[in-house]
């Protein structure tokens, strides 16, 4: 091969490198030009395979062309991909451009339910009585639900048509006082508690009832606490969240405290009943590890639903359930 056909083969393949790299519409593309041209078996490389059939003065020549050639090459396909580069970050913030313009997506704002924004509120009041919040589980066994608490073998809450049991001898809670067995036998006194969660009877649901509610108890264990100490917490709790409320105390029975009281607020002129309270039993605070002649306690539960239905002058708790948006927007 002569040294003018080396010289016109390489003219031939920068042209067709240079209108391959001017096509190139990617940079996958154009680095697929790149080794189609410039790779160890390349175009180029290719055409310099004939230079062993020239003389030793025109391998100099068609060296100096080559490189040339390569040189021009390399800097047409840095300014393409310089250029495609560009393109594609232009491209890129075209389609992320955000017109501040249009209209926004309506996104309705969120409410807190009645039953939650009340436990907040109770929760609130109590921390700032330096109690402590605890929380216990809704599953639960009978000791811990029954047994601790005080309940005989054949106290009706254990049947069947009120208690809702589980495979293996499990339970429903049906109160929240399992939290105040669990926290006493891990802590030791002086003790203020504060603990709600949801509870399961099998009520019959109407205006006052749910077989599925919410229930906070409050205890406080210590040495010489009197039913005057849980009298002045209660009467304080429920002026802190109602004001100036009619509250009343009547005797009751709990296995879990003794004396007990039930205590009731004026609503809708008539009296509603709002939770249970009394004096911890000894055989609770005995169960517990807890020395019933030095230390005593307070302990009661309460209905949420019930309290929000005072609060916000509901006249049916089964509204609380209702997810009806026309209800709920009030709050």
């Amino acid at each position: 091969m002569s040294l003018s056909e080396i010289e016109a083969q390489l003219s031939e393949v920068q042209q067709r490198a240079i209108a391959d790299i001017s096509a190139a519409a990617t940079l996958d593309e154009l680095d697929q030009v790149r080794v189609k041209y410039l790779g160890k078996k390349g175009d180029l490389s290719k055409v310099l395979g004939g230079m062993g059939k020239l003389s030793a003065e025109e391998r100099p020549q068609v060296g100096a062309l080559a490189n040339q050639a390569k040189t021009a090459l390399q800097s047409r396909l840095e300014q393409c991909k310089t250029d495609l580069q560009s393109a594609q970050i232009q491209a890129q913030l075209a389609a992320e451009t955000i017109d501040v313009t249009m209209p926004g997506v309506y996104q309705p704002q969120g409410r807190i339910h009645p039953i939650n924004s009340i436990i907040d509120q109770i929760t609130d009041i109590f921390v700032g009585l330096g109690y402590t919040v605890a929380q216990s589980q809704e599953i639960e066994s009978d000791y811990y639900n029954f047994e601790a608490l005080n309940f005989l073998p054949d106290h009706p809450a254990r049947d069947m048509q009120d208690t809702l049991y589980l495979p293996g001898g499990q339970l429903m809670r049906t109160h929240t006082s399992n939290t105040q067995i669990r926290y006493m036998e891990n802590h030791q006194p002086p003790m203020r508690v504060l603990a709600s969660g949801r509870c399961y009877r099998r009520d019959t649901v109407d205006a006052t009832h749910a077989a599925v509610f919410h229930q906070i108890e409050f205890f406080a264990v210590d040495k010489d606490i009197t039913f005057t100490d849980l009298r002045g917490t209660v009467q304080l709790f429920l002026n802190a969240l109602f004001g100036d409320i009619e509250v009343r105390f009547r005797p009751s029975y709990f296995p879990f405290t003794e004396p007990s009281a039930e205590v009731d607020v004026r609503w809708q002129g008539q009296w509603l009943e709002v939770m249970g309270c009394g004096m911890v039993d000894p055989n609770v605070l005995k169960a517990v590890g807890c020395d019933p002649e030095v230390y005593s306690g307070f302990a009661a539960g309460l209905g949420v639903e019930r309290l929000a239905m005072v609060q916000s002058k509901i006249d049916d708790i089964r509204r609380l359930y209702s997810s009806d948006l026309r209800f709920l927007r009030q709050f």
